[in-house]
């Protein structure tokens, strides 16, 4: 029986792949340069997305935040990010990181065992600090150009390269492994994910100012040029005044 994650994946797979065709040839484009063509489709995919956060994932995100104790958010928190240490693993030695790759397998044992399946998170305790890689930077390592921006419908700001690299990473996607007694409970986890991930951007929406569409564009792209470069600029979701263990425990408050 095919799935309603499996029939969203092919959907969503089937969209980007016929976007790559159209779009092949912006590939060529420097990493640097902000490509929106399609800047008109765009602002309304995120008019869309705006008003659907707006009105269902903030107050939802805001409610969690309000009645979850910061020790159970923090420990959610830890248990996803640990499912995304597989992608993060197999980009890494895709990208060959075999150190990092190594120290993140490391990581992950101790924190699915003695961290109570990623509840947890042991490994930052001594030393084994938490990477971030998925397959579009992978792509961006081995030299493949971000290509145009792209707005998708509930998924939110892409480029093209990274439209792409996401249906590699849905496999590598721990969750989707995850067997639970029913759908209810797989959606369940799907859910509480996806407000886990949205409770932690609430503290950061104060630093927006002017339009919206542009700053949220500009920041998107910059972020992926600083974790395509492993960090050799400044990451603009960071302070030079703040380490990622404060931003994290803030953001969680």
């Amino acid at each position: 029986m095919v799935t309603f994650k499996q029939q969203w994946s092919r959907f969503y797979q089937s969209l980007v792949g016929l976007l790559m065709l159209l779009l092949v040839p912006s590939l060529s484009l420097a990493e640097t340069q902000i490509y929106d063509p399609w800047e008109g489709f765009n602002r309304t995919m995120f008019r869309f997305n705006d008003t659907l956060d707006r009105n269902l994932l903030k107050p939802v995100a805001k409610g969690y935040k309000k009645v979850t104790p910061k020790p159970v958010r923090s420990g959610v928190n830890n248990f996803f990010s640990n499912l995304n240490e597989i992608p993060t693993i197999t980009n890494g030695l895709l990208q060959g990181k075999f150190g990092q790759a190594g120290m993140d397998t490391a990581r992950f044992l101790i924190n699915t065992t003695v961290g109570l399946f990623g509840f947890i998170d042991v490994g930052s305790r001594i030393g084994l600090p938490k990477h971030d890689e998925d397959f579009g930077q992978t792509l961006g390592y081995w030299g493949v150009a971000s290509g145009p921006y792209l707005v998708l419908p509930f998924f939110g700001p892409k480029t093209l390269r990274d439209a792409g690299g996401d249906i590699p990473d849905n496999y590598l996607d721990n969750l989707a492994d995850i067997e639970f007694a029913d759908q209810e409970a797989q959606y369940g986890a799907l859910g509480l994910k996806l407000i886990d991930m949205r409770a932690q951007l609430l503290s950061a929406e104060g630093v927006i100012s002017g339009d919206r569409y542009t700053f949220i564009r500009d920041a998107y792209l910059q972020r992926r040029e600083f974790l395509i470069n492993d960090g050799k600029m400044r990451d603009p979701f960071l302070e030079d005044d703040l380490d990622d263990e404060l931003l994290f425990e803030e953001e969680l408050e």
